[in-house]
């Protein structure tokens, strides 16, 4: 067993430094889900991150209606609370989009990558702990940016005077995951993730590899995204 207390302090570090970042148009509103979700994280982070993983799964930062939520990566709030049975309160931002309001386990809005990536999960592990086992879930960055008009920002699109800093964080917390949680291989959940995964851990122990990302935005996705994702984990040598 692991001590889940180091990657929780790494996590509130992670979510300190971000506070304290600025940034600047096309992001007019930023959300800190390590911050007012901060009980949800860490009870994913306690209940799931307790043992090393032979798979930890990389994604790229929260969705309006999955971790902007809950807290958890690709959050979906149907996953979080009957699946993984967490179940914190969550203390709404400040400063929200009207057209994004965080409801935390109330929100009735379902995050379609969230939906795909844990059911896939799910139906071959009935039983979230099953999962958990073997395989963990991270997000890459920690914020969800939206523009004026409530459009999803991702990190990538930042300004590079904005995107370097938080970018030199991300990585800091991401290497201190992976060499906690010290897995065979790391997949990337779209092909930002995959990317930043190759440039940090290149010459690294670990096997890098890549899922399509679940977002309706894809069009890969939506002719039947578990089937692909599966297909491209047994290709990799992750799943059987």
């Amino acid at each position: 067993m692991l001590n889940p207390n180091r990657l929780i302090a790494a996590a509130d570090k992670l979510a300190a430094k971000c506070a304290k970042m600025n940034f600047s148009p096309p992001a007019a509103h930023v959300y800190h889900p390590l911050l007012y979700a901060r009980e949800m994280h860490h009870s994913y982070l306690r209940k799931f991150g307790n043992s090393q993983k032979r798979i930890v799964f990389v994604g790229m930062n929260p969705g309006p209606w999955g971790m902007a939520q809950t807290g958890v990566p690709f959050g979906e709030v149907a996953a979080v609370r009957d699946w993984m049975r967490i179940r914190e309160p969550v203390s709404p931002p400040p400063q929200m989009h009207p057209r994004r309001p965080v409801l935390g386990l109330q929100c009735p809005r379902s995050e379609a990558s969230g939906r795909r990536l844990w059911g896939m999960f799910a139906a071959h592990y009935p039983r979230a702990e099953d999962f958990f086992a073997e395989h963990f879930a991270l997000n890459y960055c920690p914020l969800l940016f939206l523009a004026a008009d409530a459009k999803n920002i991702t990190p990538d699109k930042l300004c590079k005077a904005d995107r370097e800093p938080l970018f030199a964080e991300c990585d800091r917390f991401l290497q201190i995951a992976i060499d906690f949680f010290q897995p065979e291989f790391c997949i990337g959940v779209g092909a930002f993730a995959e990317s930043r995964l190759r440039f940090l851990f290149a010459n690294e122990n670990v096997r890098i590899g890549k899922i399509l990302h679940p977002s309706p935005a894809s069009p890969a996705a939506n002719r039947g995204f578990a089937a692909a994702a599966e297909q491209q984990l047994r290709t990799l040598g992750a799943w059987n």
